[in-house]
This record gives structure tokens, sequence and C-alpha cells, in this order.
């Protein structure tokens, strides 16, 4: 059985190496819209069950992997910002307040799957506007949910929840589906 990430994230390709798993990449090309008529937590589902499902139906021998991570902050959704001036609203905004970190990931093999949502609570440190200009003028925040990788940046203050599911990809659970599955077969 060979796993398939179907994602063109290079911090979910790092996850997935530091934690030595084998796998090739096949990155899906599906818009990452949500179904606003059911929760958050479906929505995300759905996008990475979507995501999975595109590159599943092109490669069915593999276990495929697709994830979707947001960022979610006073019930708005904030998403890879479009525009520098977006990156620097987004980091203005999330200065000084908690928000959280919410991924999806889906795991498709012959007939099988297994969907989940993992959520992190972030608390930011207050930010200067020279804080923030570094970071936008940088470059380092125009590809991530909510303008900043959690990695490359000291903004954080306190993390309640996965370290690695606010890079992109809740290790910790996705290793127990992996391990139980190696074992037995069962996603479930």
């Amino acid at each position: 059985m060979k796993l398939l990430l179907a994602s063109q994230s290079p911090r979910r390709k790092e996850l997935l190496e530091q934690a030595r798993y084998t796998f090739e990449v096949h990155p899906a090309k599906a818009e990452e819209t949500f179904d606003l008529n059911c929760s958050l937590d479906e929505a995300l589902e759905k996008v990475a069950m979507h995501k999975a499902l595109e590159v599943y139906d092109l490669y069915p021998e593999y276990l495929t992997l697709a994830a979707d991570t947001i960022v979610v902050y006073d019930q708005q959704i904030l998403g890879k910002p479009k525009s520098e001036q977006d990156a620097w609203d987004c980091l203005k905004m999330l200065s000084g307040q908690t928000h959280q970190v919410k991924t999806g990931v889906c795991l498709l093999y012959q007939n099988q799957k297994k969907c989940f949502v993992q959520t992190s609570e972030v608390h930011f440190r207050d930010l200067s506007d020279l804080d923030i200009y570094h970071y936008v003028s940088s470059g380092k925040c125009m590809d991530k949910a909510g303008a900043y990788g959690i990695q490359e940046c000291d903004f954080v203050e306190w993390l309640d929840g996965s370290y690695s599911n606010v890079v992109g990809l809740p290790m910790e659970a996705l290793q127990e589906v992996l391990t139980r599955f190696m074992k037995t077969g069962n996603l479930q």
C-alpha cells in the first residue's frame, strides 16, 4: 500500500517526511469552496474529501490523504491572503487575540473513508506595526491561512492543541489513524 499526499503544501510534505512516512505527492486542483449550509467542521471535511476524491479517482490503488486548513476569528474564516494589504489587515485583527486553527483531513482507500477535523486555539501577543510590516514584507505570509506560519514567526503567546495542526496537518491524530490502518487494514 502506498500513501499519496493530495496537497501541494510544502509544510504538509515536511511534516510527513519528519514522521518518516514514505509517500508520493499529487496535488488536487479542486477549488476550496465552503458549503455554508452546514457546520464549519462539516464544510471543512467536505473540502478535504473533495480534494481526496479528485486524486483517489486517478490513483485508486493508493491510500490518499488530503487536508485543508483554515483560521477562524470572530466567526470569520481567514484563508490565504489575496494581497499584502489583506495580510496586514488579517495580522492586525489577530494581534492580541485568540483564534482557532482548524484542519479537515480525509483519507480514502478501497471504498473506505476516514474524515476528521482537528481544532487548535492560538493566542497572539500584541503585534506592533513594525512586527507586521517585517513579516508581511518577507512574503512568508502569502500562502498561509490566517497570513502566518507558526513555525516561522514569534507571534504566538500560547497554544492549546496540536502544534502540527497549526502548521497544516494534525500529526498526532493522523498517526493514530495510520497506525491502526497498518495493523488492521481498516481506516475506521
